[in-house]
Formats: C-alpha cells, sequence, structure tokens
C-alpha cells in the first residue's frame, strides 16, 4: 500500500492503482451496485481530458512534456479503463468519476516522465483537470457518447426495418383474419401487418436522426456553473473546436453555458424518443408472439424459428424467446425514462446532482435498444407464414360479413350472427331465409380479396 493525502488527510492507497486518495475514498463512500460505466461515456471523458491537455499547451498554459504526457495517456484509454473504478451511481454530481479519471491519468503520465504511480510529477487537478470541472467535461462527455450510441442505435433500427419490410413483401399474398381487441376482425394480409410494423420503426428512426441537432450543443469551457470561472477567455472560446477534432464528433458550443450546465432536459427528451422506440419494440414483440401462440390451440398464423428448446420437460415445445427478451429489455427502458424524468427535474439552480444517474440510465438504455434490435432483427427473417392456419381462421370469423351490413342492415346481421352461435355458415343460411335469397347470391358481396384494398364496400 501507498500513502496518498488530500485535504481531507492521509488515506492508504493499493501499490499497483493508478487511482488515487479521491478515488479511494468514493470506494469507501459508494459501495458497488454491480453496474458498469458505458465504455463510450468512459472513452468520450478520456477524450475530452485530450484535447484539453492538447489546447493547453497550444497556448501555452501546460508546460509541453505534461501535455504530451498527459495525451499519450489518454491515448491508452483501452487498459487505463480498467482502473476507473468509481461506482457510475455516485454521488456528488459525478466530481467523484471525473477525479477518478483525473488520478488514473495523472498516475499513467508520471510514469511515462519517469515517475512512480503515487508520485505525481503530473497533477490531477492542476495539471489534468487544468481550466476544467467536473461540471463541464461531465456532460460533454456524456453527449458525445450519446451521439456515438445514437448513430448505432439507427443503424440496429434501420437494419430490423428492412428485415421486417422483406417479410412484408414474402406474405404480402397472404390473408388472414384481422383482430381487435383480441376478437376477429375482417379480413388482412399478413404482409399488411408486417408493414405496418416497419412504418413504425420508421417513424422513431426519423425521430432519432432529428434528436441529434439538440444534443450536440455542449457546455465543456463553463467549467462549474457556465461562467468559465477559472479558465482563460482563448481557452473557453477554442475548446469545443478541438474536442471536436479529438473525437471527430460534430459538437458544438452552447448559446448558453449556463443554460447547458443546470438544464438536463435534452436528456429527458431523448430518453422519451428511446421511450417511444421501446413502445413499438414491445408491441411489434408481443403481437409475433401472438401471432405465433398455439401453435395449435391458438392463433397459430406465423411458425416461429426454433432458436432454442422450450422446455426442459414438455418435448418439441418452441417458445418465443427473442420477443420475450425484447419485451423485457423494452420493460426496463420504461423505468429508465420514469427515472431520468425526476433526476433531470430535480435539479437544483445552477447544477443537476443527480448526473450520474442521467447518464446512467440514458447510456445504459442505447444498449438495450440497440441489442433489442440486433437480437429481433436475426429472429424476424426466419420467421414463417403458416398459410394453411391463415386460411382456416380467415374462413372461420364472422368479421368477414362485415360489408352485409349494407344490405341487410346492422341490427339484422349481428342478430343473425348471435342465433348462429357466430358460426360463419349458418349465419349466412338465416340471412339468407330471411331474406328470400340463396347463400351463393349473398357471396357475390363478400369478395375476400377486395376486403383488404382500400375502400371496399357493396
Amino acid at each position: 500500500m501507498r500513502l496518498e493525502k488530500d485535504y481531507l488527510g492521509q488515506i492508504e492507497v493499493e501499490d499497483d492503482a493508478y487511482y488515487g486518495a479521491h478515488t479511494k475514498r468514493a470506494l469507501l463512500n459508494f459501495p458497488s451496485t454491480n453496474e458498469k460505466l458505458d465504455e463510450t461515456f468512459v472513452w468520450a471523458y478520456f477524450m475530452v481530458k485530450k484535447a484539453c491537455a492538447l489546447l493547453n499547451v497550444e497556448l501555452g498554459y501546460l508546460d509541453e512534456r505534461i501535455g504530451h504526457a498527459i495525451v499519450q495517456a489518454c491515448n491508452e484509454w483501452q487498459w487505463l479503463k480498467e482502473h476507473i473504478v468509481v461506482d457510475p451511481l455516485c454521488g456528488g454530481a459525478g466530481t467523484s468519476l471525473n477525479m477518478n479519471i483525473n488520478e488514473v491519468i495523472a498516475n499513467r503520465a508520471s510514469e511515462l516522465l519517469g515517475g512512480r504511480k503515487g508520485d505525481y510529477l503530473v497533477d490531477p487537478v492542476n495539471h489534468v483537470n487544468l481550466h476544467q470541472s467536473t461540471n463541464d467535461t461531465f456532460p460533454t462527455s456524456a453527449k458525445i457518447a450519446v451521439i456515438v450510441k445514437l448513430r448505432k442505435l439507427i443503424e440496429a433500427v434501420i437494419e430490423l426495418q428492412e428485415k421486417i419490410q422483406q417479410k412484408e413483401k414474402e406474405f404480402y399474398a397472404v390473408r388472414k383474419p384481422g383482430r381487435t381487441e383480441l376478437m376477429d376482425g375482417p379480413p388482412i394480409m399478413l404482409g399488411q401487418e408486417f408493414g405496418a410494423f416497419a412504418d413504425a420503426l420508421a417513424r422513431d428512426r426519423w425521430r432519432l436522426h432529428k434528436v441529434e441537432e439538440r444534443i450536440r450543443s455542449v457546455n465543456i469551457g463553463g467549467t462549474a456553473i457556465g461562467t468559465g470561472i477559472g479558465a482563460p477567455k482563448d481557452f473557453v472560446l477554442k475548446i469545443v473546436e478541438k474536442v471536436r477534432e479529438v473525437t471527430q464528433v460534430k459538437i458544438a458550443k452552447a448559446e448558453n453555458l449556463i443554460d447547458a450546465t443546470q438544464n438536463w432536459d435534452v436528456f429527458a427528451e431523448v430518453h422519451g424518443l428511446l421511450k417511444s422506440l421501446a413502445v413499438n419494440l414491445y408491441k411489434i414483440s408481443n403481437d409475433i408472439r401472438l401471432l405465433g401462440s398455439g401453435p395449435n390451440t391458438a392463433i397459430g398464423e406465423i411458425i416461429l424459428p426454433a432458436v432454442q428448446a422450450g422446455s426442459s420437460i414438455m418435448p418439441g415445445k418452441v417458445n418465443p424467446v427473442v420477443p420475450e427478451y425484447v419485451m423485457q429489455l423494452c420493460h426496463i427502458v420504461f423505468g429508465h425514462d420514469a427515472i431520468l424524468n425526476h433526476a433531470c427535474a430535480l435539479g437544483n439552480l445552477e447544477l443537476n446532482q443527480f448526473a450520474p444517474l442521467i447518464v446512467h440510465t440514458t447510456l445504459k438504455s442505447f444498449t438495450l435498444l440497440s441489442n433489442a434490435c440486433s437480437a429481433l432483427a436475426k429472429y424476424v427473417v426466419k420467421i414463417e407464414a403458416n398459410q394453411k392456419r391463415c386460411e382456416e381462421n380467415l374462413l372461420k370469423s364472422v368479421s368477414n360479413l362485415t360489408p352485409l351490413i349494407k344490405l341487410f342492415g346492422y341490427e339484422d346481421v349481428s342478430r343473425a350472427v348471435k342465433q348462429a352461435g357466430w358460426d360463419v355458415v349458418k349465419t349466412l343460411e338465416i340471412l339468407a331465409s330471411e331474406h328470400g335469397m340463396n347463400i351463393e347470391q349473398i357471396l357475390k358481396h363478400l369478395d375476400l380479396k377486395k376486403m383488404t384494398g382500400l375502400g371496399y364496400a357493396l
């Protein structure tokens, strides 16, 4: 163990740890939740530190030798990330995480300059954190991570949408009964049902694409509360450009750094769109479960892929495990949205103290939904239509008789359906007898092929 000190006093830190006193205190204060920091966020944070070091050297505020050691340490983030150990849900608006990263970079940079861990030839605050605060580096890193993960999620949504559209074409000639409130409804094409799934995802894709415009606005340079206190004006004016250059992510300086520091509503907006995607994924997955249910004793209009054994006791059973997986992930996203709304609203005055919770839940939702889309895309392509069952179910649906209300009136048809015990053939027999017609004459008014087109009526 090595002995480190801060203004609170001395504390022991493990010899091989790249973190220091502040991180050690955080580990003691915040027991692990076994949650993991998002890797994209960690990368973004290291890149923000790299950009700050580069600019401070360029402007003459940081010794070139120290600055280059910081930059080199930041470039080694892939293995240094193992030493970012503060729990994602730490208290203090993210200060412990910022200091964890500062200390790891400082100790590694000190090694690069010939020192040892704990020597602090490069200081975590005076060098690595120069002209910065947790309150501008944390949200800036978070927004960069959101943009990167947003683009990956959009790619996953596109892939799923395209796979569903393939099924829309494949199933377009398959007629089946529609259902409203899980009860028999008028005829519909199986392809039309899948087309509706695809259109819902198209809206999600468009919404997610447009929201990037709002997340690009960052407050780096605003330091503690957005006034830029402790940072020279030339650094404040140039730092966004440097971060953009290092990360290759299109960000822009917020018009009002104070607003961008204290108000986190954009995260609520972004997550609201994630929730909308989760709503559609949930609906699509549940519909797939219903359409494939049985398969012999329920709907069974699609054949679900046998991706794994469905039971440890029932032979030959196949379960809709992937739709169930997706629905579980969506439940978590629904919960995250409620958490996030409260956390964003509960910021006080110049700062939101729940920044760690906001960032962690947002980034986790991105991961969950990307996984959900990818898993469902692989599953959907293996779905087959059970044409025989679709035709059988269609012929048994009394809702096929809907056009007859123009011929006999709603009340007469409804009474006949009830009298026939919801049997289609018996209903037709009753109507034919009551109105002096034969069944063949009535069937001329019922064209199942035309009923799935727009505006069919007698």
